[in-house]
């Protein structure tokens, strides 16, 4: 396979110029040119007067060797894919994995247990997705939470209302399988090779539904509204799990649990801690949704060409005198701020886009870190819980009850006084905002913090500190405030339990939880 590095494009360049340039960089015709595979894409903006795509590209032709050596361009390398094979299955129990939790972890972990000969009972305790979408518009709309059918809670976890971005940080031969298995199930084939791939939440939604047929086409017992309740052990081994769904409690006999309960989990951290399963504090971080003009943010960083190019994103992070930092996460451009809680008496915040990312605004998450010397040392390994309570509860109290969220120009939270109402920007976050000074829903270190790296973000975005941005508060689930911890065989110290993906404190984002997915369900099917 001969690939092809480093092929710049116009921004209005078609797939005929990016084949003529790739033909010229291995001194060949384009008609003699193999089928051209696209497998990076990415904007150069370093020059706002010329910014254009930059592609990677592989094809395979008779030769190929003599051809690298006598291409005259550079970037031309032999390479060799070696696709992800899953692991020879020795499990040979009678009994059916159980996975519970159907966010990517879960998911991941049932699809492919399940292709390769082990059908799994999936626990979940939210609704499919059609029915969870309607919870969730009724929750936007009236304030009305259903707290087992909501952003965070049913089919597709968490991500399935996000902007589906599909970033990581890792590099896992498995990245490649979660990004098949998606672009198989109805994801846009770019998300394969975009150098910043997202599906979009409308997208994704029917992404998870399609996998779902195939689980249930495959022999999976996919159980909507059960709940996983408690655990059974003999001899220091999982035995059986206790689950409660609509009909009542029953008890289900259970050798291997996947266990993916996503990071809003709170009543199944607390039982695993009755349950004496080892868990550890873990860090995370906290702070507001900030929302700008995507028309502003697209201009800074792609000058003139902005309009012809999709709408941009940012990455910021900055070190503070105090030993924190600040950063962006989770940016959805063209999207809206929405209302994610899932308890009663607590706002939180996330951001969502769909796949056009259309909106006028953009949002992302600005939060500082936090960690066990910040929580209350009273409350053990969920002290993070408490401390995530603690904000989300103070937030509903200052946006005035049914889940208005509170909400502070950038202008006037640096000069500590409350607003009084939108400037420029119109705030997208639903039931609603609540003018107010956002300092007593943050703990005065997060405040502080975001107050000192502001200014020092706009210098890397100009606008970013805009008089008329807003802020939106709270965001406290930004990561799990827990880790199951887990051994080299990826098991709990009781046998047979295997925490999986985000909420168990392994993952960071909807293709990372995807993969550690995968990893546990090698590891069931290994044991």
């Amino acid at each position: 396979m001969l690939q092809i590095r480093n092929l710049s494009l116009p921004v209005d360049g078609d797939l005929d110029q990016l084949r003529a340039r790739a033909a010229r960089a291995l001194g060949v015709r384009p008609g003699a040119l193999g089928e051209l595979e696209i497998v990076r894409q990415s904007i150069d903006a370093r020059d706002k007067r010329n910014v254009h795509y930059v592609y990677t590209v592989e094809t395979s032709m008779s030769h190929e060797e003599a051809l690298v050596k006598s291409a005259p361009g550079r970037g031309v390398a032999l390479v060799e894919r070696v696709p992800y094979a899953f692991p020879p299955v020795k499990r040979r129990s009678g009994l059916p994995p159980v996975v519970a939790g159907m966010g990517p972890a879960g998911l991941f972990a049932a699809l492919y247990l399940a292709r390769n000969g082990l059908p799994c009972v999936i626990l979940e305790r939210g609704q499919d997705v059609d029915r969870r979408t309607q919870d969730v518009q009724r929750f936007w709309t009236s304030g009305t939470l259903d707290g087992s059918s909501n952003v965070q809670f049913g089919e597709g976890g968490a991500g399935t209302f996000s902007d589906g971005k599909l970033t990581t940080g890792t590099h896992d031969p498995r990245i490649s399988a979660v990004l098949e298995s998606l672009v198989g199930a109805g994801a846009p084939a770019d998300v394969k090779y975009s150098h910043k791939p997202h599906i979009g939440t409308d997208v994704l939604r029917e992404v998870v539904k399609t996998i779902r047929r195939e689980l249930i086409a495959l022999g999976c017992d996919i159980r909507f509204g059960h709940r996983l309740t408690g655990l059974t052990a003999s001899g220091g081994a999982l035995s059986a799990v206790e689950a409660e769904g609509p009909q009542g409690r029953y008890t289900l006999p259970c050798d291997a649990l996947v266990l993916a309960p996503g990071h809003s989990a709170r009543d199944t951290f607390t039982m695993l801690r009755d349950a004496g399963v080892p868990m550890e504090q873990k860090k995370f971080a906290i702070g507001v949704r900030v929302e700008h003009r995507q028309r502003d943010i697209s201009l800074q960083q792609y000058g003139p060409a902005w309009e012809r190019l999709p709408p941009s994103d940012y990455k910021l992070a900055c070190h503070l005198p105090s030993g924190r930092s600040a950063f962006t996460f989770c940016v959805c451009p063209g999207g809206q701020v929405v209302a994610a809680a899932s308890e009663q008496g607590g706002v939180v915040t996330n951001g969502m886009s769909c796949r056009a990312r259309d909106g006028e605004n953009i949002n992302g998450g600005l939060l500082v870190g936090v960690g066990p010397e910040d929580f209350s040392a009273g409350d053990g390994v969920l002290s993070g819980v408490r401390f995530q309570e603690r904000w989300e509860r103070a937030a509903f109290q200052l946006g005035g009850g049914g889940f208005r969220a509170p909400a502070q120009r950038v202008e006037d939270f640096l000069k500590n006084i409350p607003s009084e109402g939108p400037g420029a920007l119109s705030p997208t976050y639903r039931p609603g905002v609540t003018w107010t000074n956002l300092a007593p829903c943050l703990p005065d270190c997060v405040t502080g913090a975001l107050a000192q790296a502001l200014p020092l973000l706009d210098r890397k975005l100009r606008g970013f500190a805009a008089p008329d941005a807003v802020l939106t508060g709270v965001e406290t689930r930004s990561s799990s405030p827990v880790r199951i911890i887990r051994d080299e065989s990826y098991q709990s110290e009781l046998r047979g339990l295997y925490p999986c993906g985000e909420g168990a404190g392994y993952a960071g984002g909807i293709v990372s939880a995807a993969v550690d997915g995968i990893r546990v369900a090698e590891a069931v099917a290994r044991n």
